[in-house]
């Protein structure tokens, strides 16, 4: 248990620690390390401190992680033990001394005690940077996004406006400390609000709904990969389980598209509403969110703006569409990123006069919601048509038997592209390739149907759970 008073105590702690080390303000700290006890007052009490924090992911591929280490100029990482080998390769080829540190998450200190009279702290401005983070991208280097102290506080700010969190609240923390989620939905924001988060190691199916009734958490933030899993794999009204969800107000979804039949089905058997949201690394997590009411919210929509606006333009030549019009969609607020780190020119191309270029197509509504078709990178363009593949999957998730799901588009001689699907099946069902290309003709028509259907074990994910589409044409 960590009170607000401890924190503010360890972040200070921490804080005279690293700048007698020899660190000072702006500089960048690193952690390896799963959701723990220490890897949340890290992450807090750095930019309490002055100090960036720019968490390393632990999935990161070997060329990854060096990049990364290289690139964000860390000068100590902080990770647990089994990292030791791969951190230590790549410390080796960085091009600067950095310092390792092996910790325990669960340990009541990372530094032994010593005397810090004389250190002070360097004063926090809001426009400082506090948070490094690098997107997981889909194909070659990850990109830093550069997130100032406003960034940070507003993006829990906003969570707290769209959900009307309390200091009543409770959250638990299903999503790791590395990803833009995890960080600020659900440990950043229970401060800005008062609350409180309950940080597992992990997420698991089989202890989900027993951490809500033991710790009487009031919400969960999760990814519709962790629904299915839910779906899939736990009860928490069978008549062997003992628990009281009684608390328990809804479910925030993210990070991907939620399809339509998902959540119907996960409302129905945990008889709690999802509130599905988007938001990006470079917005420090929320920009738009569905009403908390369910029955103002839409299904297939991440919602209205949160504290931020938004608009549909032509990616062509940036005029604004009107309602209906699919195009780029764009946002600004105080949550949007300072920049791509080391990159001005990827910078000055993602921020147009303080519009964020979100890459996502979509449309807006008559009512002022959302909706996504798509990536512009991950836009199929059959026969000179633009085929949004969250159209697609939508339909795939309608088969009883799918657990996960990615329409993807490949070259093709006649067509300039051609539609695949890759599908997992939940565990002991079984499906056929006709019955499920059968599926999509009877609801998309022929054009949009995929010409095959392939059965995978698994399909890539980025950190946060959200399939990456293009890992699977590579």
């Amino acid at each position: 248990m960590l009170t607000y008073r401890q924190l503010q105590r360890d972040s200070q702690s921490l804080g005279k620690h690293l700048i007698k080390m020899g660190l000072g303000r702006g500089d960048k700290v690193s952690f390896l390390l799963p959701n723990g006890y220490q890897t949340a007052k890290l992450f807090l009490g750095v930019m309490y401190s002055g100090l960036v924090i720019a968490p390393i992911n632990l999935l990161a591929q070997q060329s990854h992680l060096e990049y990364v280490v290289e690139h964000s100029d860390t000068r100590i990482i902080l990770a647990t033990e089994d990292q030791g080998e791969r951190l230590e390769t790549a410390v080796k080829k960085a091009s600067r001394a950095i310092q390792l540190s092996f910790i325990d998450v669960d340990s009541e200190a990372i530094f032994p005690e010593k005397d810090l009279s004389g250190v002070s702290l360097p004063a926090v401005n809001e426009d400082d940077n506090a948070l490094l983070l690098y997107t997981s991208g889909t194909t070659g280097l990850p990109k830093g996004v550069v997130l100032t102290q406003k960034n940070v506080v507003t993006g829990g700010e906003y969570t707290t406006m769209a959900h009307r969190l309390t200091g009543a609240d409770r959250a638990l923390c299903s999503l790791p400390l590395y990803h833009i989620n995890g960080q600020i939905v659900t440990t950043v924001t229970p401060v800005v609000s008062g609350g409180s988060v309950v940080m597992p190691h992990r997420f698991h199916t089989s202890n989900f709904w027993e951490l809500i009734s033991e710790y009487k958490c009031t919400w969960f933030s999760v990814v519709p990969t962790i629904m299915s899993y839910l779906l899939e794999a736990t009860d928490p009204y069978g008549q062997d389980k003992n628990l009281n969800l009684s608390q328990l107000r809804f479910g925030r979804s993210a990070s991907a598209p939620l399809p339509p039949p998902l959540q119907k089905e996960f409302e129905s058997k945990f008889r709690v509403p999802i509130i599905q949201t988007m938001g990006l690394t470079e917005t420090a997590a929320p920009v738009f969110s569905n009403p908390i009411e369910p029955e103002k919210g839409k299904y297939g929509s991440p919602g209205v703006p949160v504290g931020n606006e938004a608009k549909v333009v032509d990616p062509r030549d940036g005029h604004k569409l009107a309602p209906g019009q699919i195009g780029e969609i764009l946002v600004r607020g105080d949550n949007v990123m300072k920049e791509y780190y080391k990159a001005p020119d990827l910078t000055d191309s993602a921020l147009v006069n303080g519009w964020l270029h979100t890459g996502d197509m979509g449309y807006r509504d008559e009512d002022g919601f959302f909706f996504i078709t798509g990536r512009l990178k991950e836009l199929i363009i059959k026969g000179g048509e633009n085929i949004a593949p969250a159209e697609i999957d939508t339909v795939l998730y309608q088969h009883a038997c799918i657990l996960e799901a990615a329409a993807v588009g490949v070259p093709d001689d006649r067509y300039g592209q051609e539609i695949e699907a890759f599908v997992v099946l939940k565990p002991g069902t079984r499906a056929t390739e006709k019955e499920i290309i059968d599926l999509c003709r009877r609801e998309l028509g022929k054009f949009k149907t995929p010409r095959r259907v392939l059965f995978r074990e698994s399909l890539p994910k980025g950190p946060s759970g959200k399939i990456q589409r293009l890992k699977l044409i590579e």
